[in-house]
């Protein structure tokens, strides 16, 4: 059963729900929403596929989305990253392994949170995944004072400057975290992805395909909104989840009819 509680971080009050697992030992699959309107609303029916299959279950919305604290363009990808780690660390059992699953956006912070965790995270599930230069990491989404400029109120942030510069992204240091990562993995691609250029997918199949048990599900008639795609088709939610937990065993137990 889900359960809903918050979670307070650095002034921030953060809407979470979670679940328990079937005993003290299981992974936890902690679900990460995208930015945008992005919210854990849209991910608690993938939630309850996990908690299904024996897995204890973790999402939260980041500070200025959904239900928790905070502004959206105060916010950074440090930021979400801290707020991740003060989540899991408070809710989940010390040493107890992950499953960490990003969607959009959050594929940089899964790629954050895998260098900090290390071998605890037992499964990446990347679903359109961004990564980002290392200079745009610390820098808030909305600059604190925007300056004037002929065309608008006020000019393009920083960060989105940086994200926006063509091939920015090459020298993300989450693909360097990727290219070492040994556990299991899986990217779901959609094929009509208007967000995230082909060159990022490729870069980011590449550097799991360099040591990580890497599956690619493909999405032929999803866009990038993957969120509401696997809310939306049970099947899909059902592959997903599959691949995710392939080989890692007990304490999580196979569908039902496998």
């Amino acid at each position: 059963m889900l359960s809903a509680f918050t979670h307070d971080h650095d002034g921030e009050r953060l809407s979470c729900v979670g679940s328990g697992g079937d005993d003290a030992g299981a992974a936890t699959a902690v679900l990460l929403h995208g930015a945008g309107n992005g919210s854990k609303e849209r991910l608690l029916p993938l939630l309850g596929d996990f908690a299904a299959r024996g897995c204890a279950g973790l999402a939260f919305d980041f500070s200025g989305h959904g239900e928790s604290t905070g502004t959206l363009g105060g916010s950074s990808l440090r930021l979400r990253f801290e707020q991740a780690v003060s989540v899991i660390d408070a809710t989940v059992p010390a040493g107890a392994p992950l499953i960490l699953v990003g969607f959009s956006m959050s594929g940089q912070t899964v790629a954050d949170l895998a260098r900090h965790y290390g071998r605890r995270a037992v499964a990446l599930v990347l679903c359109a995944p961004a990564v980002h230069a290392a200079e745009a990491w610390p820098l808030p989404f909305e600059d604190p004072e925007g300056t004037a400029r002929q065309d608008g109120p006020q000019a393009e942030s920083r960060f989105s400057r940086i994200i926006r510069t063509p091939d920015s992204w090459r020298g993300a240091p989450a693909l360097d975290v990727l290219r070492a990562y040994e556990g299991r993995a899986v990217l779901a691609v959609p094929t009509r992805d208007a967000i995230i250029p082909p060159a990022v997918t490729r870069a980011v199949t590449d550097a799991l395909f360099a040591r990580a048990d890497l599956s690619r599900l493909e999405l032929p008639d999803a866009d990038h909104l993957l969120g509401l795609w696997f809310r939306d088709h049970a099947e899909d939610r059902q592959r997903l989840v599959d691949l995710a937990l392939t080989g890692l065993g007990s304490p999580v137990r196979p569908a039902a009819g496998a």
